[in-house]
């Protein structure tokens, strides 16, 4: 997606030039038995206007999907039917089919519809997460100046509470003779 070894980032630059790359999907790690890291898929197409959707020359969907899933043991991850559901029904509505009831709006840090100049001025490189963005994040209103002192205030709180209880187990662990 982003490597210009071995003629990788010519590659990836003629299929973005032939306008062939219509979504790129980043999905979590530890969802497949084989390998641990995440994976992309590319979904490619030689026909981006066939008059039963919306036009979509010049143009590419970027999903990163990396924060979806579930894990379901320590190492393996499952994206749930919402998960499905998500990824696949913005595609759908970016598209412009007809049986998706949902208009698509690009969603930061989820997915973003790019311009293939947008994708030029990033050098070819097609990794969703330089296009979404981050998500937006809801102030609290507080300024920091007055948050990270009391931030701290609570954190010095918790450790004390934390060696009261740390010698309240070690002094429990004694009296049942499992003490040093």
């Amino acid at each position: 997606m982003s490597s210009n070894q071995s003629g990788e980032g010519d590659i990836r630059k003629a299929l973005i030039e032939a306008d062939l790359v219509d979504c790129m999907v980043a999905l979590p790690g530890q969802l497949f038995y084989s390998t641990q890291i995440p994976v992309c898929l590319w979904f490619v197409t030689r026909n981006k206007h066939d008059g039963k959707r919306r036009d979509r020359r010049k143009q590419t969907l970027f999903i990163d999907a990396r924060k979806l899933g579930t894990l379901i043991d320590r190492v393996h991850r499952e994206l749930t039917e919402d998960d499905i559901n998500k990824i696949t029904s913005t595609y759908h509505a970016w598209r412009g089919d007809t049986q998706v009831a949902q208009t698509y709006e690009d969603i930061a840090g989820f997915c973003k519809s790019a311009t293939l100049e947008d994708i030029a001025a990033h050098g070819h490189v097609l990794t969703p997460g330089r296009y979404v963005g981050a998500e937006e994040v809801e102030e609290d209103g507080e300024p920091f100046e007055e948050k990270m002192p009391r931030l701290v205030t609570e954190l010095n709180a918790q450790f004390e509470e934390s060696a009261k209880l740390e010698a309240q187990i070690k002094s429990n662990l004694k009296g049942l003779g499992y003490g040093g």
